[in-house]
């Protein structure tokens, strides 16, 4: 079942929201560069045979990755859980179902805005945003 909100409720929810994707930021990039690195030691271990400190360090990298997702996983679920639609976690871009002239709609918020000012339909997006 659909949570619907308010504009109040999910304005009172913005705050939160830029503090989740403020978290979300270096998590991100350090899951970027763990993949990264995994990827550049294990071409040379392919080519030239397994070397035992190489192994153990894309053994440690994978582990931290695995931690870095378990993290950004966490904060995700928290965002669904309150029945708010993640649009880009890179980017910082929410949707709230909203009824808006008794249809269902999205109150569109992205991250670094103060206030959710904007609206659209549900088969559109973030380019087809209307002003509140």
């Amino acid at each position: 079942m659909t949570r619907y909100f308010t504009l109040e409720e999910a304005q009172g929810l913005v705050n939160w929201l830029e503090g989740i994707f403020n978290d979300l930021s270096p998590l991100l990039k350090r899951l970027d560069e763990l993949n990264d690195n995994i990827e550049q030691m294990e071409n040379p271990v392919i080519s030239n045979g397994v070397d035992d400190v190489v192994t153990e360090r894309i053994e440690s990298m994978e582990r931290e990755l695995s931690n870095t997702l378990s993290r950004i996983n966490e904060e995700i679920q928290s965002i669904h859980k309150r029945g708010i639609l993640i649009k880009s976690i890179q980017h910082g871009l929410v949707d709230f179902p909203y009824i808006f002239e008794n249809r269902e709609v999205y109150l569109c918020w992205h991250s670094g805005e103060q206030e959710i000012k904007s609206w659209h339909e549900i088969d559109t997006g973030f380019a087809d945003r209307q002003p509140l």
